[in-house]
């Protein structure tokens, strides 16, 4: 299992200081010299950074800051591009222009020794590998920042598939995790705008989606329950799992030689219905969003294949995501509101699908959606792109300062790269009319008899739960009371600036009496011809007058400049 430490005062070995003079030097050359001095992290680590030469950093103006950020991320290894890429999902973390620039992210690395492969193997299967495996391919199929695939045929004449980890991968990765989580502290300590994004955050939640990855058997029960859902569908299929030969560490599956769906010449040479391809892919994802709830996150074309007979293939499902039953309602609910023109409807529907601070403006969010509304709709429906629609949404939740929930902007990115793949294998295909079954489905769910009457029972059994606690609850509370074990504070808001005000008007009210005193004593003075005089006046009674006279100008300028006579 994956840990992170806070390097602190206890960090102060630096155990990992090599490691992070690489980091450090690759934020400098990029451009993010500021970033570093504003972090102060000379106090952390004061040898080794004098020997980054600030001469290494290329001048980068032309190019955005998150573009930036993404090459950085490439260049500091595959723990980093891991990082980019879940960023990449996740809107509610990291701003949209930075977003779509880490969907870039490329996960290609040099293949590791085949040794290495035969090594881990072995030791995971806690035997040689010549008794698991008929043949081991050398060549690698492919080969990622996490792992490696090989072909490879069972003794029973099964041809399959190997993904094995790389090498000691997982201390890697937490070495960039522990030095990431004191980047990220120091972040949102010393730098405000970044502190709203809340980094120390990112970085545990990107620990939390690194350690599933590099756990195989989540992926080989994803596979299986994926095709448990079309165990009925011969349209749709999924390799086979081959749970013995199968670990933490390594996955073994049935090798599936198809068409890649984006090699649209091959597919008509060989006489493949496109047309039938496209919308079954599209009913395969929207019976997983829709039906079932759960679904392959990223359907790029690399990871679908086509079988004989028109039959989709989905492989690597290591990304994937899960809607409740509401959230699928909610959107739905939504669709229906946007095609309604039914802004109020649509922001508050909003307001239910994201997570927020502080509220946001009803009557901005509405003038927002109702601008959306009017860029999109009023158009007909076969020349409306679902991605666009689906991705200025997420804009103008953005804009609101609104974050979608994470597997709900997974399933807009599976809609818009779904569409993608439609439009090239069949331009003329109406995703959006291919939906509408699906949604019509959702929508008439809530009202089946078995759903109401459960439904009912649960309310009924809340209800009946609420009313058996809560004289028990409200004694506990009193007992708590009397014990002394709770107290209760009374804030009453705007109080203070109540008190100021109070504070203001009591001021100029001595204020004023000082200096009626003022004037009255100085004229007591000067009719009393109290020396020492001047021109026959007492000087004392004058200046008591300009006393006065000054500090009444002064009460004056101060009520004029509050407006308030």
């Amino acid at each position: 299992m994956i840990s992170i430490r806070k390097i602190g005062v206890f960090g102060r070995t630096y155990r990992h200081l090599n490691r992070y003079r690489q980091i450090l030097a690759v934020l400098f050359k990029y451009g993010f010299g500021d970033l570093i001095d504003t972090l102060k992290i000379e106090q952390y680590i004061e040898v080794g950074l004098q020997m980054i030469s600030r001469k290494r950093r290329e001048r980068l103006e032309k190019m955005s800051r998150a573009e930036r950020v993404r090459m950085a991320l490439e260049e500091l290894g595959p723990t980093y591009i891991k990082l980019g890429q879940v960023l990449s999902t996740r809107p509610d973390l990291v701003p949209v222009e930075f977003v779509r620039e880490f969907s870039k992210l490329q996960d290609k690395v040099p293949p590791f020794g085949f040794d290495d492969f035969v090594e881990t193997v072995e030791s995971e299967l806690n035997r040689p590998h010549a008794i698991a495996f008929a043949e081991l391919n050398p060549e690698p199929l492919a080969s990622a920042s996490i792992g490696q695939v090989h072909r490879a045929r069972l003794h029973s004449g099964d041809e399959v598939v190997i993904k094995v980890q790389r090498p000691g991968i997982e201390q890697v990765v937490e070495v960039d995790l522990e030095i990431m989580l004191h980047l990220a502290t120091l972040a949102e300590r010393h730098i405000e705008e970044l502190a709203f994004h809340r980094p120390i955050r990112i970085v545990e939640e990107f620990a939390h989606s690194i350690e599933k990855e590099l756990d195989y058997t989540i992926e080989a029960a994803s596979m299986e329950r994926v095709a448990g859902q079309f165990l009925d569908d011969p349209g749709v299929y999924v390799p086979k799992v081959y749970r013995n030969h199968s670990t933490q560490r390594i996955l073994t599956i049935e090798f599936v030689d198809g068409i890649k769906v984006s090699d649209t010449e091959k597919l008509l040479r060989e006489g493949y219905d496109r047309e039938r391809i496209t919308s079954r892919g599209a009913d395969i994802l929207f019976k997983q969003i829709f039906s079932y709830g759960f679904f392959h996150a990223d359907p790029h074309p690399g990871n679908i294949f086509v079988l004989p007979d028109n039959v989709i293939c989905l492989i690597d499902f290591g990304m994937m995501g899960a809607l409740d039953r509401s959230t699928r309602e909610y959107f739905v609910a939504l669709v229906q509101s946007i095609l309604a023109r039914d802004e109020p409807r649509t922001a508050e529907i909003l307001l239910k699908l994201t997570d927020w601070d502080d509220e946001p403006s009803m009557a901005v969010l509405e003038k927002d959606v109702a601008d959306f509304v009017g860029r999109h709709l009023y158009r007909p429906l076969e020349e409306v792109q679902l991605s666009k629609v689906l991705h200025q949404l997420m804009e103008l939740a953005t804009k609101n300062r609104m974050r979608l929930q994470p597997d709900l902007f997974l399933m807009i990115k599976a809609l818009a790269q779904v569409e993608t793949i439609a439009r090239s294998l069949h331009p003329e295909f109406d995703l959006m009319g291919a939906a509408k079954p699906f949604i019509r489905e959702v929508r008439l769910a809530r009202f089946k008899p078995a759903r109401l009457s459960g439904d009912l029972a649960r309310l009924a059994e809340q209800g009946y739960a609420f009313l058996s606690d809560f004289p028990k609850d409200l004694l506990e509370i009193s007992r708590s009371l009397r014990m002394k074990k709770m107290s209760f504070t009374l804030v009453l808001k705007d109080l203070d600036k109540m008190l100021a005000t109070h504070d203001q008007i009591s001021n100029r009210i001595s204020f004023a009496i000082i200096i009626a005193a003022l004037i009255i004593g100085s004229a007591i003075i000067v009719i009393s011809n109290i020396p020492p005089l001047f021109h026959g006046v007492s000087l004392l009674g004058l200046i008591g007058f300009l006393a006065a006279g000054f500090m009444g100008i002064w009460l004056l300028v101060a009520i004029l400049k509050k407006g308030r006579l």
